[in-house]
C-alpha cells in the first residue's frame, strides 16, 4: 500500500535516528567485539505467528538508513497475510549492520503487525456497512507514526494525526468554556482569524448536547459513551447534516450493532493501545 502522507522521509529519518541512538549510543559492543568488520552474511525475517504483516517498508528503510549497502529482498508486503513459517524478507550485507539493526526492525514490525492484525479483524466486522473504523491519539509517545501507519495497513482509517490538524472540542474544553455553543463560536472565530483549514468536531454526552452541536453547525459530532438506542436517536437527529462518530468503550462485539445505527465512523483506542505484538524473528542464514 502507499505510504501515508504523515510518514514522510523526514519524520521517519528522525524516528530511526533517535531509536538507533537510544539503542547503540557509543557502539554495539557485542557485535563490534565478535564480528569481523568485513564479514558479509544473510538473515531471514521469520514469521512465527499468523498475522497481517506490517512494517516491511519501514524495515527496509531502517536497514538502508543504517547501511546503504544492505540489500533487502521482500517476499511478503505490508498488509498481506502471513502464516507461521513464512519468510517475510531477506537481508544481505555487513553482518555487523544486520546485527545492530535487528532489534529495532523487530520491535517495529512486531508492534505494527499486531496493530494491523487487530485492525483487520475489527474492520472485517464492518464489511457491508458504510461505517469506517478510526484510530485515536491513544498511541505510544514517539511511536505514533508507526502505530497509525499500522492501522492504515490493517484497513482502518486514521483519525486526526495530532492536535494540530483538526479541532476536537472534548468534554473538558466544553466544561472549561461553559457550553458547546460558546466553544464552537470561539473555535470558528479562531479558524477565521488564523486562516487555517481546520474541521471542527464536538464531543457530546447526551441528546441535549447533540441538539446544541447540530445548531452550532460543526463538521462532526462525536457520540461519546452512548448506548445503542441513544446513538440511533442521535444519528436520526443529525440526519446527515454533518458526520457522526461513535466513541468510548468500543469493543469488537459491539461493532456491527453500532454500525447499524448509521454512524459515519467508529473510533477505538483499543486498536493501538491493546494490540498484542506478533512473534517475529530475524535468523542468520547458515
Amino acid at each position: 500500500m502507499k505510504r501515508p502522507a504523515y510518514a514522510t522521509d523526514k519524520v521517519l529519518k528522525t524516528f530511526i535516528k533517535n531509536a538507533l541512538e537510544e539503542d547503540i549510543q557509543d557502539g554495539d559492543h557485542s557485535t563490534l567485539s565478535t564480528i569481523p568488520k568485513n564479514l558479509e552474511q544473510s538473515a531471514k525475517l521469520l514469521v512465527k505467528q499468523d498475522c497481517i504483516l506490517a512494517g516491511v517498508e519501514l524495515a527496509e528503510i531502517i536497514f538502508k538508513t543504517f547501511d546503504k549497502d544492505l540489500k533487502v529482498e521482500i517476499f511478503i508486503k505490508d498488509g498481506e497475510a502471513a502464516k507461521v513459517g513464512d519468510i517475510a524478507l531477506m537481508v544481505n550485507g555487513s553482518a555487523r549492520s544486520i546485527l545492530s539493526t535487528e532489534r529495532l526492525v523487530l520491535n517495529c514490525m512486531q508492534r505494527m503487525s499486531g496493530i494491523a492484525t487487530l485492525t483487520h479483524d475489527w474492520d472485517s466486522r464492518l464489511v457491508g456497512t458504510k461505517t469506517k473504523l478510526l484510530d485515536t491519539r491513544k498511541t505510544t509517545p514517539n511511536f505514533r507514526v508507526c502505530e497509525k501507519w499500522a492501522v492504515a495497513i490493517g484497513g482502518g482509517t486514521n483519525h486526526r494525526y495530532g492536535l494540530y490538524d483538526m479541532i476536537m472540542l472534548k468534554d473538558n474544553h466544553i466544561d472549561y468554556n461553559g457550553s458547546i455553543t460558546n466553544a464552537v463560536k470561539m473555535a470558528k472565530d479562531y479558524v477565521k482569524s488564523t486562516k487555517k483549514k481546520l474541521k471542527i468536531e464536538v464531543e457530546t454526552r447526551n441528546l441535549e448536547e447533540v441538539k446544541e452541536a447540530i445548531k452550532a453547525k460543526v463538521d462532526r459530532i462525536m457520540l461519546d459513551n452512548m448506548n445503542v438506542p441513544m446513538m440511533k436517536q442521535a444519528v436520526e437527529m443529525i440526519n446527515g447534516s454533518c458526520e457522526s462518530e461513535a466513541s468510548g468503550g468500543i469493543t469488537r462485539d459491539m461493532l456491527k450493532e453500532i454500525a447499524s445505527t448509521g454512524v459515519t465512523y467508529i473510533s477505538a483506542g483499543a486498536l493501538t493501545h491493546s494490540a498484542e505484538n506478533i512473534d517475529l524473528s530475524l535468523k542468520a542464514v547458515k
